[in-house]
């Protein structure tokens, strides 16, 4: 094949391949949708996912079901998708700070980076700590106190299990203020705030989505926000980085496919992440949730992982956190 032959059979090929991307993108959805929640109905990922599959299905014509498979810290439901057909029907909706601390921790079935690709960091919310009304403090300061006079007394609500990016805010905040308690892991944060309520539990590190509302209905004490500032919509709470310094964690909620899944299908399904998100109904439910939407590319977003896979194991590595706790 001559050189000349070489270049038109490739660029016939390439025109194909364009055509057939375009043909598909046109075609796409043919068939229900499906979002993986790899957790418990009603935490933060997923009534975030009910509220963007609601307005997709709105848009492009074709049910999106959301699905619940809890456990393992999100691995379970992570793993049913990474080994999903890669044919844009099939997305997982999560806190991916998850998904960057689990290599550390577990033996995963999957690879984070090579296994899914990032379609669109749907926002940020800051985790909130919260006690119950049964715990005799009303700020940092004073649970500090009380833990330190009162060690392994008090009940840790490990929200979505050990190793998630809930116990690990609690981890961080016990070691750096030099307290003990208990962790006791949970599959969801909806079912940890409601041993919380009851006071089967005292303090814990949760989503906005799913805590507030009890917060909102005296049922739990909010004493700070895991932001690194004060959180626009609690000017009154205190940012818990005010009394231990650089102190950052929360719920960064993502939407991933499968490893494979056409550029044409992930291009569009971030356009249309990025359109609920600017609703102005979507906007108002998302800010009385506490949740900040992302503006993050696909490719930003595949750079977040990257960057924050290393500072997660190193996290894990320097607080000795292990699934034994």
């Amino acid at each position: 094949m001559n050189k000349r032959h070489f270049l038109l059979t490739a660029a016939a090929a390439a025109t194909l391949a364009l055509g057939s991307t375009a043909a598909l993108a046109q075609a796409y959805p043919s068939k229900p949708i499906r979002i993986v929640v790899p957790f418990p109905a009603s935490g933060t990922s997923d009534v975030l996912a009910r509220l963007v599959g609601q307005k997709m299905s709105e848009k492009l014509g074709q049910p999106v079901v959301v699905e619940n498979k809890a456990g393992n810290a999100g691995n379970i439901g992570a793993d049913l998708v990474a080994k999903s057909p890669a044919d844009g029907y099939t997305f997982v909706l999560m806190d991916v700070g998850n998904l960057t601390i689990s290599p550390a921790l577990y033996k995963l079935p999957f690879d984070v980076q090579k296994d899914f690709v990032p379609v669109a960091m749907v926002g940020y919310s800051p985790h909130l700590l919260v006690v119950s009304t049964k715990v005799p403090a009303n700020n940092i300061a004073e649970l500090v106190k009380y833990a330190k006079a009162n060690p392994g007394k008090l009940n840790f609500a490990a929200a979505a299990g050990i190793g998630s990016a809930t116990h690990l805010a609690g981890v961080q905040f016990a070691r750096r203020n030099g307290i003990q308690w208990n962790y006791v892991p949970y599959k969801g944060g909806a079912q940890a705030m409601t041993d919380l309520v009851g006071g089967h539990m005292d303090v814990t590190f949760n989503g906005m989505v799913a805590t507030y509302p009890h917060v909102k209905a005296g049922k739990l004490k909010l004493l700070a926000v895991s932001s690194a500032k004060r959180w626009s919509e609690l000017p009154d709470t205190p940012a818990v980085a005010e009394t231990t310094p650089n102190f950052l964690t929360g719920s960064w909620q993502g939407l991933l496919a499968p490893a494979g899944t056409p550029k044409a299908v992930v291009d569009l399904v971030h356009a249309e992440v990025q359109r609920i998100t600017a609703l102005p109904d979507v906007k108002e439910k998302l800010q009385s949730l506490g949740l900040e939407p992302s503006a993050m590319s696909s490719a930003e977003f595949a750079a977040w992982i990257k960057a924050e896979l290393p500072e997660m194991a190193q996290v894990v590595r320097e607080e000795k956190i292990t699934l034994e706790q």
